[in-house]
């Protein structure tokens, strides 16, 4: 049950009839209508700006026209009060019996409270991580990875059909430098003394077992051989190693994809979709040979202007046109990038979303250029920028790893304080803002660690449910526990109203983060909601009659037992949307 949508069809019934009436022309527009949380909770439930939004078409003052909707609106059940505030505003109070469907649609075990037909089955595309295949995901990576594959949970559980898509770039420079480095571990494993590893080869030890395994496989074939005789095969090889490794590091963060799609595959299939892409966009005069203007600022020492194949971009809102073909006949990573994204339209996503990370900041405008002239403008292409991730630990910031060569992979981290932990933590920030994983915060046991917070909060509930009300109330026992059996109207207390109107939010929180595609939203939400239940159990510590396991009295007992169903209801919800767990035992 989302409340806001409730009284948004009640407010709309009230509408209707005032048009009927001939209060409202017969083409009112709606659309500007709000129906939210007051800014001040102490005015009411629910807030409304109808009378201000409508007042223009019904030619009359804004508290004139407030008057008649208060009128009609307080004939309707749910509705305790309404009263006109400011220019107009109506602010609305629900009464006790209508919070009791709020709880008993929480607890309700049959149904997942929050969970919504918003997307309407649409087809959505959510691309993430796609790091190259050179070495193991980092942390920066594992941000982007949290963040994707919670937004897909986040998608899919608000109505849509969701498509969790990894893009390996396999085709470039990148993958040569690879094969040259895992080549260098292939003589290794000969027995070879390779010394230091040159520059601009990678470092890391990950790539010691590749470069045994291509040893097991071609023995001391290619030892000593120009690399024409080897390059390719080794350039595969290490590829589908590094995309098992950065599979089995994405697996341990319980990040799962549906589609791994090949930038190799769009250049080296039957048809080159670079190219093809190149030749629809011409066809559309969409492309031109030209210079480009220098980069602003100091010039580079290698500056050259040299005729190249350029993409109108700046017709679709970029600051610059952009090269498709460099001078000496190459493509561009720009040119595959719209390859890729026309491919992926063509499969029927006109709902994309790239996950990218902070060093692609500059490449956002470039990219919904591409998206709007690929699909003539009917695609809607958003892109996530996940900011940069920075590990302390003691206060110091965390070294490189030697496993990496240059970074903390994903895996050591997970590896150290859970998987839970990370996703959480990495959610807990809105994506587009530095954060901070200090190691030692994120394992304390307290409420400025917020992951451990809504985790209690969540084996509290569980403790009361099921250890502490079977030993104490065994006709309460949860197997057979009926919330629909239960005097909730004895829920009076301002604590247990605080929670109740708590968990009306959920619904409204999900469609929001859904919309606005920021799941963090939901972390945001899940600690408020602890937060609250925590203070709840601390009243009943110096209150005993405010408790949750009454003294002697099943009635009282009962109706807090569902209200705590529904807190640990939604407080599962919103941790399944984020990945996490939720914890039914502290230890």
């Amino acid at each position: 049950m989302n409340l806001y949508h409730h009284f948004g069809e009640q407010l709309t019934s009230v509408l209707d009839a005032l048009r009927d009436q001939g209060v409202l022309p017969p083409d009112a527009d709606f659309t500007r209508i709000t129906v939210e949380p007051p800014r001040d909770p102490s005015h009411g439930d629910i807030a409304t700006n109808a009378a201000m939004a409508l007042a223009k078409m019904a030619k009359m003052a804004p508290r004139d026209l407030a008057q008649k909707i208060t009128e009609l609106l307080l004939q309707l059940p749910d509705i305790d009060s309404a009263k006109i505030a400011g220019p107009g505003f109506i602010n609305i109070t629900i009464p006790p019996s209508f919070w009791q469907k709020i709880i008993l649609a929480a607890a309700n075990a049959e149904i997942s409270y929050g969970r919504s037909e918003l997307g309407r089955g649409q087809k959505v595309n959510v691309e993430f991580v796609s790091t190259n295949p050179t070495g193991p995901v980092h942390v920066g990576h594992c941000r982007g990875a949290v963040f994707g594959d919670a937004l897909a949970n986040l998608l899919d559980y608000s109505g849509y059909d969701v498509t969790r898509e990894y893009y390996i770039n396999d085709a470039g420079a990148q993958v040569d430098v690879l094969a040259r480095s895992a080549y260098l571990r292939y003589l290794e494993a000969l027995g070879e003394d390779i010394g230091e590893i040159p520059d601009g080869l990678y470092p890391g030890d990950y790539l010691k077992p590749v470069g045994k395994a291509l040893a097991d496989k071609f023995g001391d074939q290619f030892k000593g051989q120009k690399d024409a005789e080897w390059l390719a095969a080794f350039r595969l090889f290490s590829i589908v190693s590094m995309m098992d490794i950065i599979r089995a590091d994405l697996k341990a963060l319980n990040v799962r994809f549906d589609v791994f799609s090949s930038e190799r595959a769009l250049i080296e299939g039957k048809v080159n979709m670079v190219e093809d892409t190149i030749d629809d966009l011409r066809s559309k005069g969409l492309i031109y040979e030209g210079v480009l203007p220098p980069p602003k600022g100091k010039l580079p020492d290698d500056w050259d202007e040299r005729e190249q194949t350029l993409f109108k971009a700046t017709e679709f809102g970029d600051d610059v046109d952009r090269a498709l073909i460099k001078a000496d006949g190459t493509y561009t990573y720009f040119a595959a990038d719209m390859a890729y994204h026309r491919d992926k339209y063509r499969r029927s996503f006109n709902k994309m979303i790239d996950v990218m990370g902070a060093d692609h900041s500059g490449y956002v405008k470039r990219m919904k250029a591409a998206g709007k002239a690929l699909s003539d403008g009917t695609a809607e292409l958003d892109i996530k920028i996940c900011q940069l991730v920075n590990l302390v630990r003691n206060g110091k910031p965390v070294k490189m790893s030697k496993r990496s060569g240059s970074f903390i992979t994903l895996r050591e981290v997970v590896d150290e304080v859970g998987p839970d932990v990370v996703r959480f933590i990495m959610l807990y920030r809105k994506n587009d803002a530095t954060l901070e994983f200090d190691f030692d915060k994120v394992q304390e046991q307290s409420k400025d660690n917020p992951v451990f917070y809504v985790q209690y909060a969540h084996a509290r509930i569980h403790s009361v449910l099921y250890r502490k009300i079977p030993l104490e109330m065994p006709d309460l026992e949860m197997a057979s526990f009926e919330p629909l059996k239960q005097d909730l109207s004895v829920l009076t207390d301002s604590g247990e109203l605080a929670l109740v109107k708590r968990l009306a939010q959920y619904p409204r929180i999900v469609e929001q983060a859904a919309k606005t595609h920021e799941p963090h939203r939901i972390a945001f939400y899940l600690y408020e909601l602890a937060a609250d239940l925590h203070t709840q159990w601390n009243r009943g510590t110096e209150k005993p009659e405010l408790r949750f396991i009454s003294d002697g009295n099943k009635k009282v007992t009962g109706a807090r037992a569902v209200l705590l169903l529904a807190v640990a209801k939604t407080l599962a919800s919103g941790l399944e949307i984020l990945g996490v767990h939720p914890i039914e035992e502290m230890r």
